[in-house]
């Protein structure tokens, strides 16, 4: 299970690593654009349930912390589903990782 902390003091938030490492590449692509996005997630049981949203630009401060050692393999459908979302105009919504065997939508055929 990772953990992306935001700002300063951190807000943790956990994802697992496989998540995270597909999280990072978006945020990071659209940070080194300078582009500035709202970032959404359902929130676990554990801490209640819910929704979370956290304003990102590139002067946030993220600290992408893994706890496995070895670097997921990375499903490029799935970026492009995240990036999808994260240029629309309700920003970056976690979804899970698509199911490799579905179609994918219009926008995303290669």
């Amino acid at each position: 299970m990772g953990t992306l902390l935001y700002g300063n003091p951190g807000i943790v938030i956990t994802f697992d690593d496989r998540a995270l490492m597909h999280l990072q590449i978006v945020i990071s692509t659209k940070l080194r654009r300078r582009e500035s996005f709202v970032f959404t997630w359902t929130d676990s049981a554990d801490v209640g349930s819910g929704r979370s949203a956290i304003w990102l630009d590139p002067t946030s401060t993220l600290y992408y912390r893994y706890f496995g050692s070895r670097i997921p393999s990375i499903n490029r459908d799935w970026i492009e589903a995240l990036m999808l979302s994260a240029n629309s105009a309700g920003g970056l919504v976690f979804i899970a990782e698509p199911d490799p065997t579905a179609p994918l939508p219009e926008k995303t055929r290669r």
